[in-house]
């Protein structure tokens, strides 16, 4: 009895990371540097999908400065994000394990 109700809840588990990882492929988080010059956009996997360049910037070393600033920024904030999504999807379903990192199941 038992075991079936354990299987269930992991069929459960499955479902639900399926929709997880469907809500972090749509999202979309965007982080700027250099006061809005330089905006970086990634999706909830960290996978930069838009980088938006000021045309008056013509410094390829200040360009260079503020896009990687920007993109880990975005990427931070995807990240945070992304957890808050996955913590939600497996609420009560998985137990809260110190340490287990649920964002590397979704790759």
């Amino acid at each position: 009895m038992d075991m079936m109700k354990m299987m269930g809840k992991i069929k459960e588990a499955q479902e639900r990371m399926k929709e997880a990882q469907k809500t972090l492929d749509q999202m979309q988080v965007t982080a700027e540097s250099g006061a809005g010059m330089v905006k970086a956009t990634v999706n909830g996997k960290k996978k930069l999908i838009r980088l938006e360049i000021d045309p008056s910037l013509n410094d390829i070393k200040v360009i260079q400065d503020l896009s990687v600033a920007a993109v880990n920024l975005a990427q931070e904030k995807a990240e945070a994000e992304s957890k808050m999504v996955l913590q939600k999807s497996t609420e009560g379903l998985i137990p809260n394990i110190p340490g287990m990192d649920l964002g590397s199941m979704l790759g």
